[in-house]
């Protein structure tokens, strides 16, 4: 069932076109008091409760808006399933500028949506939305996750995704190099914000060799204070075409593997936090035809996941971490697959992913 109540005519032809299809549920949800426009996907809850974080960010256009929250809500399903969680994939986007229109009023209209799907959907934190946020949008509704210490949450959850890919990255350097340390290789990572700064640090603590580059200087600057011997660079362009880079970390928005970036990317491996980093399919098959290893990122950047669902639970620290540890062995297990089946590790992982879910499906 998708609900489209209020949808323009892009908005539904986004809705229904082929490659986006398969989703349980999508929820366009307006509230003119606050200002509030969102959009709430649930792809799969197949493995149980689709849970996934809320992105805040100016799309330029309600199509655009739906597009996005399409393609991670997927994403979210794939994720928790290669994860290990009994969850589903969903996610919500809420359209608009967060400096401008983000209000207590609107955060909690918001809530009131989630709280409508009675369960279905669990929130927590994504790009534009914060720990705060995420207090004030459980006011209303108690399928909220990523909330602060202070009221029953587990806080910040950038932490354990920088650890996660800290673990994927380590698991490539076994596989391509034979070791795990990253010790002595130089690792560019494009965006320094929430969880790239944290993955800085377990970088530095490994004896690697850290490029960064982040549109916000602020960013830039906060790691060049803590580690004068890191190297900025102006852009990203720039950072993928450094010389001697083994390792490329996108840590910001989606996309950055596409048509312009693989054939001038210098790194032998790939592994970073950022979503849906393919901009389109094929994009993996050229990554392996330039003998460039992927560590698909739903798989590598599921450690906050990981500790939000935690959450619903009882929160312990050390218990999420050791999950997030697995990314380790989970990252090899894809590699080995994809050697086996002669297919990029991309297409491993989502053949793992999907035999979960198509398993839990015929319980």
């Amino acid at each position: 069932m998708t609900d489209v109540t209020g949808a323009n005519a892009d908005v539904l032809h986004t809705l229904f076109r082929s490659e986006q299809g398969g989703h349980e549920q999508v929820v366009l949800c307006q509230d003119r008091a606050s200002g509030l426009k969102a959009v709430i996907a649930i792809h799969s809850t197949a493995l149980g409760p689709a849970l996934g974080g809320t992105r805040f960010y100016p799309y330029a256009s309600e199509a655009e808006a739906v597009t996005d929250a399409l393609n991670l809500s997927r994403g979210m399903s794939y994720k928790n399933a290669m994860a290990g969680l009994d969850h589903g994939g969903g996610k919500a986007v809420i359209i608009g500028d967060p400096e401008q229109i983000k209000s207590e009023e609107l955060l909690l209209a918001y809530g009131r949506f989630v709280d409508s799907l009675g369960g279905r959907y669990v929130t927590a934190c994504d790009v534009g939305t914060y720990v705060a946020d995420m207090d004030v949008v459980a006011r209303e509704s108690r399928w909220v996750t990523g909330r602060s210490p202070e009221n029953g949450g587990a806080g910040d959850s950038s932490v354990l995704t920088a650890y996660g890919v800290f673990q994927g990255m380590r698991a490539s350097a076994q596989h391509l190099w034979g070791s795990p340390a990253l010790h002595g290789r130089k690792v560019g990572i494009a965006g320094v914000g929430k969880v790239g700064h944290h993955l800085v640090e377990h970088l530095i603590s490994d004896g690697a060799e850290v490029v960064i580059t982040d549109v916000r200087e602020e960013s830039v600057r906060r790691i060049r204070d803590r580690h004068p011997q890191v190297t900025a660079v102006a852009d990203t362009a720039t950072l993928i075409r450094t010389e001697g880079l083994d390792v490329y970390a996108p840590c910001a928005l989606g996309g950055a593997l596409n048509d312009a970036t693989v054939p001038v990317l210098t790194a032998r491996v790939v592994c970073g936090a950022a979503n849906n980093q393919l901009a389109h399919p094929g994009v993996e098959k050229d990554l392996a035809d330039r003998g460039i290893l992927y560590a698909p990122d739903y798989v590598v950047n599921a450690g906050g996941v990981i500790q939000v669902a935690d959450e619903l639970h009882g929160f312990d620290f050390d218990r999420c971490k050791a999950k997030a540890s697995k990314i380790f062995d989970t990252t090899l297990a894809i590699f080995a697959r994809a050697k086996d089946d002669g297919i990029p590790p991309a297409a491993a992982a989502d053949r793992i992913a999907e035999q979960r879910m198509a398993e839990a499906r015929r319980r």
